[in-house]
Order: structure tokens, then sequence, then C-alpha cells
């Protein structure tokens, strides 16, 4: 492989990819990461991981898939607040104002 070949990343891969709404996509894969790593450490099936979320099996199916067409990030996060988890949405100023600014999502460790 040649260094020509090589496309330095820019921090999102949905943008690398040339995607639309490359930040929002990043968004909704961080928080159904969140959903899927939290169902796994409970251990649920995928019908009682149903039942608690308030979906149908196959919906769960799709979710620990990663198929991020089907939520939106609305729902991702009513999600995380039935497992148990408090979701905090904060909105500050950035110290330097280039440009348009980023969402990002951030895990606390439990």
């Amino acid at each position: 492989m040649r260094k020509s070949d090589i496309t330095k990343s820019t921090g999102n891969v949905f943008a690398d990819l040339g995607l639309d709404a490359p930040e929002e996509l990043q968004v909704k894969a961080a928080l159904m990461s969140t959903v899927a790593v939290l169902l796994g450490e409970r251990k649920l099936t995928q019908k009682a991981a149903a039942k608690l979320l308030g979906i149908d099996q196959p919906k769960v199916s799709a979710l620990v898939n990663g198929r991020m067409s089907l939520f939106s990030t609305e729902r991702l996060m009513e999600f995380l607040i039935a497992l148990g988890n408090d979701v905090e949405i904060v909105v500050k100023k950035r110290a330097r104002s280039r440009g348009p600014g980023r969402i990002q999502v951030v895990s606390a460790p439990a």
C-alpha cells in the first residue's frame, strides 16, 4: 500500500463515507451502542429486553444489530432512561466560534 492510498479520517466515519447528516448518524451510533452494551450487561433475553423497552423482539434484534434507520435519537434516549440511566443534554458556548458547533455523546463510567 502506498502512502498516497491512505486518507486521514475526519473522526466521523459517516462523514468519511459521504453520508447525509453524519453528525446525527454518529450520535445515533453512540447511543445505540450504549443501549446494546447495557442490555448485554444485564444478560437479558431479547424478549425480556423488548418488554423493558416497550418494543417488540424484532426491534430489539434490529437495535443490537445497529439498524439505525429504525430508531430516532429521541427513542434511543428513551431506551437509556428505561434502562435506569439519566440522559443529560448540555448546550455550551464554544471557546472559539469558527464554523458550526458539534454534537457529541459521552457515556459516563458506572
